[in-house]
């Protein structure tokens, strides 16, 4: 995450705040499965930088991983956190377009904290209903998709806001509502496929101020009332989108549980996504390394 890429952006702290920077305790967020990197390596790393480790009463929160434990930690701490990437080339490694720092250079990026060379942006989540009923927020982004049961989902997306009112009907694996910080997910498939080959990095961007839409390999969309057959598009924040079945299938909702089987979505359901009433803070360092 580029530094000033935030709604609200905090400057860097004075040198009066320096000290107590230094002297911050950090929490440790590495996810339940196997780190990314030795846990006591790191914490010798932060010690190193005059800091401490420990859950109670934590100043920041380090995130070491890739962007899903990003856009995990993003929806549920309301502590600033630094998002540090891990390198990697394998298939199955992390990407980490969020990264505000990679592991390799974090020694660097925590000495420059503890002089009081940081900012911290906050940016927006989304709330996710079912029903009427809160699911949670979401940081990145939440997406409708087919289950290991089901072939093509048939189901209707309903838009209303700034912009009027107007519904899209398909037939594909699903959809995905994206906030900016989720942009270079799901919701960026389309850019990274030419012809019969793909880029893994390229992406493109939602602004700050705007919520993405795309439907997920789609055979066929429609807007009602409309010849356009739209795949992907960008919408004002305070948007408001439901998401509904129009034929039965096994569908799930992914991104607001860590349950890897989402949330069970039938025909008789609703799913609605607003603007959240919490923000993400998100801790950036001048050349922290990431481009």
């Amino acid at each position: 995450m580029k530094e000033g890429e935030g709604r609200t952006e905090r400057g860097a702290c004075s040198s009066s705040s320096a000290g107590r920077v230094a002297d911050s305790k950090v929490k440790l967020l590495m996810g339940d499965g196997k780190p990314k990197v030795n846990p006591s390596e790191l914490k010798e790393t932060i010690e190193k930088a005059g800091m401490s480790v420990g859950d109670r009463k934590a100043d920041f929160g380090l995130v070491v991983g890739g962007d899903g434990r990003f856009g995990r930690y993003g929806r549920t701490e309301s502590i600033p956190l630094l998002f540090v990437g891990v390198r990697s080339r394998r298939a199955t490694g992390s990407k980490a377009f969020m990264a505000a720092a990679y592991y390799d250079d974090l020694p660097a990026v925590l000495q420059e904290m503890g002089k009081g060379n940081y900012a911290v942006a906050e940016h927006k989540r989304l709330e996710v209903l079912k029903n009427g009923r809160q699911l949670g927020e979401v940081f990145t982004d939440v997406y409708l998709e087919r289950g290991a049961e089901s072939t093509c989902l048939r189901y209707r997306v309903t838009i209303e806001g700034q912009e009027g009112a107007f519904e899209d009907e398909a037939i594909g694996d699903g959809a995905v509502v994206t906030t900016a910080a989720g942009a270079t997910g799901y919701y960026s498939y389309p850019d990274r496929i030419s012809g019969g080959t793909m880029d893994p990095t390229a992406h493109s961007a939602v602004g700050e101020d705007q919520i993405g839409i795309c439907h997920v390999t789609p055979t066929f969309t429609r807007r009602a009332g409309t010849e356009l057959h739209p795949l992907r598009y960008t919408l004002p924040w305070g948007t408001r989108v439901e998401l509904t079945l129009f034929r039965k299938a096994d569908a799930r909702l992914y991104g607001t549980t860590d349950d890897r089987g989402g949330v069970k979505v039938t025909m008789k359901d609703r799913i609605t996504v607003l603007p959240g009433k919490r923000v993400t803070r998100l801790v950036s360092v001048p050349h922290s390394g990431v481009e």
